[in-house]
């Protein structure tokens, strides 16, 4: 605020807002919960629209010193109320009618104060809650400290290439989007643009023209074959196809044309994008290469809400999407028991690891030990310091001849086809259970 009061921080479907105007709302709502007895600590859930409430909700219920909880605004109750008595939150935000619910508005009528707060808010305290899926029981609490945040925002940017305007797409009850989204672009004095629904993302690409935007791998899958799909029906996927390597073949002499030889693809996605961070799972290296080819640069990394949630990401300049990039500096990274592929467990240990699960002290004890957290995750590090995702332990399917198959690895091949969108690969087992083939 004090360096660029008046730059443009948020653009939403209700208004834009300035550095300055921002801070200012997000601290009256940050006194009126005070004024309501919010104490540092306290549990307050947020459970709101893709407008600019999110960001008012998000950084008032932080400055307050208590614990932020984002919840998607389309949970059914029963999982609403489970999280409510769970974490024992005596304040919900948000325009359902739920028993206390807070409006942002009603918060931002309450308190005139427009001054930080003036608390002292310890490091260690518990800042942010996540509360993971659930798919097999009830979610689990990821309780993550002021400082694992202020660590992925510290050091995220010492290593990622953040550019100046961002179109915000993913959920923010997600750590991708809410802490290594939202905290680093505003760190970075970038505008974020909020997209208000997932049907509209090709349109605001073209309405606020981002220079970056933050997706998960089923995103750049769609954006590629959307390409081709369109060059095909065109009659421009040969030409498409030779202009590919020409342009890299003049690169290397030091002569760069993608904005000229792949205008029309540019155009599609606002003329401005230079930039896709992707993360949640690995891309197929085919996608980040023609992505890089045409001049939009894509950049993978690895990330999980129990370590706040980045661990690595690609460089611009040291690229390679075959790799999920390389480790935050303030993090150390073991692969355990490998076997002859050395491929192993991932284990993390630094700045970014949580505190535990809330009220689960076996399921934490179970994946964290002596600092260091099992991401139950396999993978590798290669001889340049990149860290390599091959897929889920739990995932791992073990033929009756030995050999371990990662399926999100054959997923990735059966995608390259062109009509499917969707791919599961499983074991086929016999008559006594063991699994002798596969299917997809």
């Amino acid at each position: 605020v004090s360096e660029h009061p008046d730059k443009t921080a948020l653009i939403s479907c209700d208004g834009e807002f300035t550095y300055d105007q921002l801070n200012r709302k997000a601290n009256r709502v940050a006194h009126a919960l005070i004024k309501r007895g919010v104490k540092i600590g306290d549990k307050v859930l947020h459970m709101l629209p893709r407008t600019s409430n999110i960001l008012l909700a998000t950084l008032g219920i932080l400055k307050s010193g208590a614990t932020f909880i984002p919840l998607a605004n389309d949970y059914p109750e029963e999982r609403v109320e489970y999280i409510r008595g769970n974490c024992q939150a005596k304040w919900i935000i948000s325009d359902n009618d739920f028993e206390n619910a807070i409006r942002i508005e009603d918060l931002l009528n309450e308190s005139s104060d427009e001054s930080n707060p003036d608390l002292d808010i310890p490091s260690d305290s518990l800042a942010y809650m996540i509360y993971t899926s659930g798919s097999t029981g009830n979610p689990k609490g990821v309780m993550l400290t002021e400082h694992n945040l202020v660590s992925v925002v510290y050091y995220g940017l010492q290593v990622a290439d953040i550019k100046t305007k961002c179109l915000s797409v993913l959920p923010y009850h997600h750590t991708y989007e809410s802490v290594a989204g939202i905290l680093v672009a505003l760190q970075k004095r970038a505008t974020i643009c909020i997209n208000d629904s997932l049907k509209n993302v090709l349109k605001n690409l073209n309405t606020f023209k981002p220079d970056y935007i933050y997706v998960v791998p089923a995103f750049t899958e769609k954006f590629y074959k959307s390409i081709w799909a369109n060059a095909e029906k065109s009659g421009k996927d040969k030409l498409l196809k030779i202009m590919i390597p020409v342009s890299n073949g003049l690169r290397k002499i030091g002569i760069d044309l993608r904005g000229i030889l792949f205008k029309s693809v540019h155009e599609a996605f606002g003329g401005n994008l230079r930039e896709i961070v992707c993360g949640g799972a690995p891309i197929r290296p085919e996608i980040g290469k023609f992505f890089n080819d045409i001049g939009i640069t894509l950049l993978n990394g690895y990330g999980i809400s129990e370590c706040s949630p980045l661990v690595s990401v690609n460089r611009e300049q040291f690229n390679d999407s075959s790799t999920v990039g390389v480790i935050l500096p303030c993090c150390k990274v073991e692969i355990r028991n490998p076997n002859a592929d050395g491929d192993g467990e991932i284990w993390v240990k630094g700045d970014i690891v949580m505190m535990g699960y809330y009220k689960e002290p076996e399921k934490t004890a179970k994946v964290l030990k002596d600092g260091w957290f099992n991401t139950e995750d396999y993978g590798r590090v290669n001889k340049k310091g990149q860290l390599i995702i091959n897929g889920r332990k739990k995932n791992v399917i073990v033929l009756n001849n030995g050999k371990n198959i990662y399926p999100e690895e054959i997923e990735n091949y059966v995608l390259r086809v062109p009509y499917i969108q969707e791919a599961i690969v499983k074991a086929v087992k016999n008559e006594q259970g063991q699994e002798i083939s596969l299917c997809a």
